[in-house]
């Protein structure tokens, strides 16, 4: 039986409180495994890790306020030791490949059956990363450059957010809200992914994103 000890500490950082809930009861089933934290936006986060240390940190890749890739980066900076384990309800194909190449440890998909976090979360403890069949994929793809020759592959992370969001509907002003920035900052945005990828309008955009399967 393990012990307080030698038990794998995380912390979970999702929105969704339905979400955690959930992690943790999958996790809690685990004798060496200890949610000792949880935060529900990237504010948070930062204040929980400032007073509970952590081996292992599950975090979501959709932040209010601040992108989980942007917090990934962040983080890796100022806590290199910090094995980060990124959670989407996204496909492989879209994120995991920025995730890894940003330093995530791995890359989990929420429709991943329980045990596979587990397995997830036991993996990166030891240092390794842990790469699911379809992330490996993802991945094999990338270095074919089967996936680096498609343009929003050329997008910053918040660029690649901003299209989706664009994509998916939602008007400047919304997209200004949700990401807590200015409307005149997403406009920028917008302007650079329209130019990079030789795109004239939000219609060839949504077009383009819904051919690739980004929304």
């Amino acid at each position: 039986m393990s012990t307080p000890e030698n038990r794998l500490s995380i912390v979970i950082c999702d929105d969704h409180p339905i979400v955690r809930s959930g992690l943790r009861s999958i996790l809690h089933a685990v004798g060496d495994i200890e949610v000792v934290g949880e935060a529900a936006s990237y504010s948070e986060l930062r204040l929980l890790l400032a007073r509970q240390p952590c081996q292992i940190l599950l975090l979501d890749i959709e932040m209010p306020g601040k992108n989980g890739m942007d917090v990934l980066v962040q983080l890796r900076k100022d806590m290199p030791k910090l094995h980060i384990l990124m959670l989407s309800i996204y496909p492989e194909d879209q994120y995991a490949v920025r995730a890894i190449r940003a330093g995530a440890a791995g890359y989990l998909n929420k429709n991943s059956a329980p045990e596979k976090l587990v397995e997830a979360v036991r993996a990166v403890a030891t240092g390794r990363r842990f790469i699911s069949p379809e992330v490996s994929n993802a991945l094999a793809e990338a270095v074919a450059g089967d996936s680096d020759g498609t343009p929003h592959e050329a997008l910053s992370n918040r660029e690649f957010q901003v299209l989706r969001l664009i994509a998916s509907g939602k008007k400047l002003s919304e997209i200004a809200a949700e990401l807590a920035l200015s409307p005149k900052t997403v406009s920028v945005y917008r302007a650079r992914i329209l130019e990079k990828m030789n795109l004239a309008n939000n219609v060839e955009l949504a077009h383009y994103a819904s051919k690739h399967g980004l929304v």
